[in-house]
């Protein structure tokens, strides 16, 4: 939709091709071109495009005149990028897979299969908490004026990110000739809460000319909220039971558990092959593997994000121009999951079992006397995150540019946990671990009294929070001097320094079985859910539990009656505080020569990169007992880029960059995180940082072939390759931990989590995108377009192999993951006269999803299925400065579904695990422009 068709539109696209020209400049240099695009003057032979169109158009001009690869997703008005959030949006952009898609909305992103990208709020790196990227979700997209994705690095970006750069570009007051105000208000109804959800924004920039030169001004604010509701129902893990038979000698009743004798977390689990046995006391025992357990779990959720930028400019005179900025991104999250879980398990009186055709796997069976438990599960999220920064630009005559910005940021996270349980033993369980689909089905023989508080004893309480603190100042020097003849063509240089500071507090406490009734708490501290997964699975609709809002508002009454601390002697704990300055310095040229009378273009740089880091970690298992750490390292890290214009239409481009990813902070904190022996198989779990763990290096290398065969249509295909040294993966090896002071599940035997430097990684891949508008169609199929693009995947981890006792004995491989080895995107734009439409399908292949802490007898790999979204947006303008729209996402009501596997060993039906019901929403929404 285009609200102001002529004036807006073309300065945006303007300003597109000159921020391509200008490819991976820092913000300063986005901030002159901002600017720059305020007399919104188009050349002669611009042709004026708006609506989805503007947005597709608008995105394949940045590539175009980019001397990288970038892909990119803009707003083709104010306030109108065509999604909720920028990991939304960035779903279908070329090589971009999105995934965690619980709460109604993606959460995940990788590039070209990587994790971590960078991520810049116009040109400047920004984090969440102590952590080293930006919780993107959290930037809603009505602040949004572009999203650019830099698949390839220069020497003039920052070092970090393996996958690449996602930079998002918010709005500046230079942006726009005059007074400008513009708002939009949705209502989304999101089906499966059924809940209905404010989304509104309001943008307000003036510009004046003054004695003292063109000053601007602008206020841009978004609030939102969505209640959702999460409904998943799960098949639990794989553990060895006797037969209905076991041998003489071994000490085992039939179908009983058996404990010993085997290996908890072989990679590949336990053999599946009839017949199969165990060496216990002494006997070859036959052995069935079965779930443990089944469990559903119906979370309630609830989250606010307001956001605000203001941005003041000022242009002295036409040399240069100062911007001061802040932005400020929250989010408030609360969720209370009632989850329902029960054993399927040997209490002494077991039942029939029913075994898939060909294997030692147990699909069906019954069990008597079966423990169960339900927990109200409370938690509660708090984000501020504020940006401050002044930039100045001055021009060099008119060849050259002195760029200085000097940015301060500080966010803070804060969490907390409560959860009560509650259990009894019920009479029977009647289980099918896959029903159909995948999904389990399971019904008590007395599902009745499930919503009966009287049967139910209130067991043990887990109460928890945390703090995590970030903090950041960063100041950078850029320059450069163009040429218009020569072989050397530009030469641009730049310092960077970066004083980042990271803090992590926490507190635990927990309590055992309280022994009293459920029934006897307040009426008002039960609570009771309804029609959970209705029409999808055949499970239990309704049972009782505390209410997790209960106990957070009571929550020194709930410690009280635990005989636990209540909150006037309760206090967080630091667990690390870390120091990392980063100081960096770069030099790059950019030449030019003529081959066959065609121009190819070249760019060369190096950038030097030195970080000392500074850490003390506080066990507080241990008294708090310190630990310092430290590490100093250095690299240089070269890049090269060859742009040839085979014609002036077919453009062939090649990249070679080196980038570095540093660990994560938690990463390096060496101190355990516990959890004890909670589902009976022996030992507790746990996590732990490597204080040595050391910075993963790429070298990547990207070959582009485009050809823009109309104005506004391209077809691309780029091949890559990415060589990873020190990849970091999870290494899970038993520890024993003694007076480590847990009491629920109470255990000195820990499989402990820990990230490693395994190996060397290689991810390869192939991407294929087209934009079409053809220029031919007839009369109402006139500004119908198509926008869509493929990526498969090739890649390789080694995984470390271990025995009980922790020794690496070999090394497995595996692919990447979160990597889907194909994937695809397609949009159906459709722009004429007052009217646009876009029809978009995402589809990725099932991946690895991550690898289990080695605990049961399954494979470790989780892989999900394959994962869809068909969303349609609709808009009506009624007049040029107001329009309605209509949106929908997750037509398909498609679902999040995950199985076990490792390397060929287990698949979808006889090893599903999870099942993810994910939300449908329809929105209306209002959006005006007036200046």
């Amino acid at each position: 939709m285009a609200l102001k068709p002529i004036a807006f539109c073309t300065a945006s696209i303007l300003a597109l091709s000159l921020a391509g020209v200008a490819h991976a400049q820092s913000q300063s240099d986005q901030g002159a071109s901002a600017a720059s695009e305020g007399n919104g003057q188009p050349a002669a032979d611009d042709i004026i495009v708006t609506g989805v169109r503007a947005s597709i158009v608008g995105a394949l001009n940045v590539r175009k005149e980019s001397v990288q690869i970038v892909d990119s997703v803009v707003a083709e008005d104010i306030g109108k990028l065509p999604d909720n959030n920028v990991v939304e949006a960035l779903q279908r952009v070329t090589g971009v897979q999105v995934t965690d898609r619980a709460g109604g909305e993606a959460a995940t992103v990788t590039i070209r299969g990587l994790p971590d990208p960078l991520t810049t709020l116009n040109g400047r790196n920004i984090f969440t908490a102590a952590g080293q990227s930006f919780a993107l979700q959290d930037i809603s997209a009505n602040l949004v004026r572009q999203v650019d994705v830099y698949k390839t690095r220069s020497s003039d970006q920052i070092e970090t990110g393996l996958a690449g750069q996602i930079d998002v570009k918010t709005r500046r007051p230079f942006d726009f000739d005059g007074f400008t105000v513009s708002g939009l208000a949705r209502g989304i109804y999101n089906e499966q809460a059924d809940s209905f959800n404010p989304n509104v924004a309001l943008l307000v920039s003036d510009r004046w000319e003054t004695g003292i030169g063109d000053i601007g001004l602008l206020v841009n604010g978004s609030w939102s909220r969505t209640k959702y509701r999460n409904m998943s129902t799960t098949a639990g893990a794989f553990v060895p039971f006797a037969t209905e038979n076991p041998p003489a000698g071994s000490g085992l009743a039939p179908l009983e558990r058996i404990f010993s004798g085997w290996q908890p977390g072989l990679d590949y689990g336990l053999p599946t092959a009839p017949g199969s046995t165990i060496d216990y006391n002494g006997v070859a025992v036959p052995y069935y593997l079965s779930r443990d357990a089944v469990f559903s779990s119906d979370l309630y959720g609830k989250r606010e994000r307001p956001s605000v930028n203001v941005a003041l400019q000022w242009a002295p005179n036409s040399s240069s121009v100062y911007t001061a900025e802040v932005f400020y991104a929250g989010f408030r999250g609360t969720t209370f999951n009632s989850l329902q879980f029960s054993f399927v398990d040997w209490w002494g009186n077991p039942g029939p079992v029913e075994l898939y055709d060909g294997t030692n796997i147990v699909k069906a069976r019954t069990v008597d006397d079966v423990y169960g438990f339900n927990s109200g599960d409370y938690a509660t999220n708090k984000t501020d995150s504020f940006v401050y920064a002044l930039n100045g630009q001055w021009d060099l005559g008119d060849r050259g540019k002195i760029i200085g910005d000097v940015a301060y940021q500080t966010s803070t996270n804060k969490g907390s946990f409560i959860a009560m349980r509650t259990e009894r033993v019920a009479n029977q369980i009647t289980t099918d671990f896959n029903a159909g689909g995948g999904i389990p089905s399971y019904h008590f023989a007395d599902d009745s009294l499930l919503t009966d508080p009287d049967v139910w004893t209130v067991a043990q309480l887990y109460d928890n929070a945390n703090k995590d603190k970030g903090s950041a100042i960063t100041a950078t020097l850029d320059g450069y001097y163009e040429w218009d003849e020569g072989f050397i063509r530009r030469v641009k240089a730049g310092l960077r320094y970066d004083d980042r500071k990271a803090k992590s507090y926490v507190r635990t406490q927990d309590a055992g079985v309280l022994g009293v009734a459920l029934s006897t708490l307040p009426e008002d501290a039960l609570f009771t859910n309804s029609d959970f997964m209705k029409g999808i699975a055949d499970v239990p609709r309704s049972w009782v539990l505390a209410d997790g809002g209960w106990l957070h508002d009571n929550a020194d009454m709930v410690r009280d009656l635990y005989g636990l601390p209540t909150s006037e002697a309760l206090s967080l704990v630091k667990t690390f505080d870390i120091d990392e300055v980063t100081m960096s310095a770069y030099v790059m040229a950019d030449g030019e020569l003529s081959i066959f009378g065609r121009p190819l273009r070249l760019e060369g740089g190096v950038r030097y990169v030195s970080v000392t880091t500074d850490s003390n970690f506080f066990d507080r298992y241990n008294d708090g007992a310190l630990t310092r750490g430290g590490s100093q390292s250095s690299k240089f890290l070269p890049s090269f880029t060859a742009r040839y214009e085979i014609t002036p239409n077919l453009r062939l481009r090649f990249n070679y960059g080196e980038t570095l990813r540093r660990p994560n902070f938690t990463d390096i904190n060496p101190n355990y995180s516990l959890t004890g022996d909670l589902t009976n198989v022996g030992y507790g779990s746990g996590s732990a940082g490597t204080a040595d763990l050391r910075p993963t290096h790429s070298k990547n290398y990207d070959l582009a072939l485009e050809w823009y065969f109309e104005r506004n249509s391209a077809i691309y295909v780029t091949g890559f390759r990415r060589e990873i040294d020190g990849l970091v993966v999870p290494l899970t090896v038993m520890e024993h931990i003694p007076d480590n002071g847990i009491v629920a599940g109470a255990t000195e035997n820990f499989a402990i989590t820990r990230p490693v430097n395994a190996s060397d990684g290689v991810l390869k891949g192939v991407e294929i995108g087209l934009t079409y508008f053809p220029t031919y169609l007839p009369s109402i199929l006139d500004g119908l377009g198509f926008q869509g693009s493929v990526t498969i995947l090739d890649s390789k981890q080694n995984i470390p192999m271990t025995d009980s006792a922790g020794n690496i004995t070999g090394e497995a491989t595996s692919q990447f993951f979160n990597v889907s080895k194909f994937s695809y995107n397609a949009t159906l734009a459709y722009d004429r006269g007052p009217f646009d439409a876009r029809v978009s399908y995402v589809w990725r292949k099932g991946f690895l999803h991550n690898n289990e802490a080695r605990l049961f007898a399954n494979p470790i790999g989780v892989w999900y299925r394959p994962e869809e979204s068909l969303d349609v947006q609709l808009t009506w303008n009624v007049t040029d400065r107001i329009g309605l729209t209509f949106d929908a996402t997750n037509l398909t009501k498609s679902k999040q579904q995950n199985y076990y596997r490792f390397d060929n060993v287990g698949n979808a039906d006889q090893f599903n695990l999870g099942t993810l019901q994910l939300a449908r929403t329809f929105a209306i929404g209002a959006r005006f422009t007036f200046d």
